[in-house]
């Protein structure tokens, strides 16, 4: 095994332990509880999935919230029509999403840059308006779609499931998919996922898609066809999306058009951005980072903060908490609008540029290795030779 293979498999058993024992180092964040770490596994898969487009090709989609919204309707249809299980569900929203993707790819991919930035934006939100109304009856418009007691679900009435007076829960194999076990499902679809891009990054495609992001116009004119390339990069990311909109089903069985809205689609940019495009860890902590600010600190009050600067004399208290208040609640969209200028100002590649940085101040960075001149000069001969 080479010294390449090897760290990218120390980087994935890294990867997945970390997953794997969220419940044990989230606990001092306060964020061990199974419904926000489900949604860091989610919306982790999300972000990987985008990243294989945007962070390897440089093609930026403000589209990807129609394949979110796609994988939730059709998992919730998996359910209704089929079974509870959550697996054949997870596989119609990925194969829905794919189709979907490919079609959207094959006439969004005829252009480039804000072109096929606005492309994308604009089959998103008209996927968004029609699930509002010319697809109701598939999408169940403002409402939602959701379970019913007069579901067929062929494949369980088949399997002998017993009919109650209560909606079924999704389950895997009759183990239901609430709390702990739902988010481990999850983690375990991330930890695929995350192979997956793994592989594919390191892979002779992986190194296209980098090539076509480093320069396009002259691979063109060496005649070589690039478009096949991002047309299955743009389908490969779209079948994340809808991976990610399936698991959204596994513990909420329902699924709204808002999952479709252009928000959606600029959070992911921000998540990929924010944790480093092009990296492989970073859109996991970048969708982590969100996520956590979203629903932590938009839970602190004034009431809250007073308890946590209770150490201070009065008057400096009230004015502390008044500021603090300015930038949790309500307000943490103002912090992580700030912390995303810092990252974007001084670390233009994301967090993780930053975790490169502090390794190399421990001598932990891979070092720029020069080669000698004559070995340079020969190789330069043989090119233009």
């Amino acid at each position: 095994m080479n010294k390449s293979g090897l760290s990218d498999w120390v980087l994935f058993f890294c990867f997945a332990a970390a997953v794997l024992t969220m419940p044990l180092w989230l606990a001092p964040f306060g964020a061990n509880y199974p419904d926000l770490m489900q949604k860091f596994a989610i919306f982790g898969v999300f972000a990987i999935g985008f990243n294989i487009l945007f962070g390897l090709t440089g093609y930026l989609s403000f589209g990807h919230a129609a394949f979110l919204g796609a994988g939730s309707y059709a998992a919730i249809w998996s359910y209704k029509a089929l079974t509870m299980n959550v697996l054949p569900a997870i596989i119609f929203a990925v194969i829905v999403a794919g189709i979907f993707a490919l079609l959207i790819g094959f006439v969004s991919l005829r252009r480039s840059g804000i072109y096929f930035s606005i492309l994308t934006l604009a089959f998103a939100q008209m996927s968004y308006n029609l699930a509002y109304s010319v697809l109701t009856p598939i999408t169940n418009g403002e409402t939602g779609l959701q379970l019913t007691l007069s579901d067929p679900r062929v494949l369980d009435a088949m399997a002998g499931v017993a009919v109650t007076s209560s909606l079924p829960n999704p389950n895997i194999f009759g183990i239901k998919t609430s709390g702990l076990p739902g988010f481990y499902f999850c983690a375990v679809v991330l930890i695929i996922g995350f192979f997956i891009a793994l592989r594919i990054t390191r892979s002779p495609f992986g190194m296209m898609l980098k090539a076509i992001k480093s320069n396009q116009t002259r691979m063109a004119y060496t005649g070589f066809n690039t478009r096949p390339y991002l047309l299955w990069a743009f389908v490969i990311s779209g079948m994340y999306a809808g991976l990610a909109g399936g698991l959204m089903a596994v513990t909420d069985p329902l699924a709204g058009a808002e999952r479709m809205q252009w928000t959606a689609s600029g959070e992911v940019v921000l998540m990929t951005i924010l944790g480093g495009a092009g990296t492989l860890v970073g859109p996991v902590i970048g969708a982590a980072l969100i996520k956590y600010f979203e629903n932590i600190f938009s839970a602190f009050n004034k009431f809250e903060l007073q308890q946590v600067f209770s150490f201070l004399p009065e008057g400096i208290q009230d004015v502390v908490v008044s500021v603090v208040s300015m930038f949790v609640g309500k307000g943490w969209h103002l912090t992580l609008g700030l912390i995303f200028m810092i990252v974007v100002i001084f670390l233009p590649g994301g967090i993780m540029e930053g975790v490169r940085r502090i390794a190399r101040v421990f001598g932990l960075g891979k070092k720029k290795i020069t080669e000698p001149a004559s070995v340079a000069n020969s190789q330069q001969g043989q090119v233009n030779g």
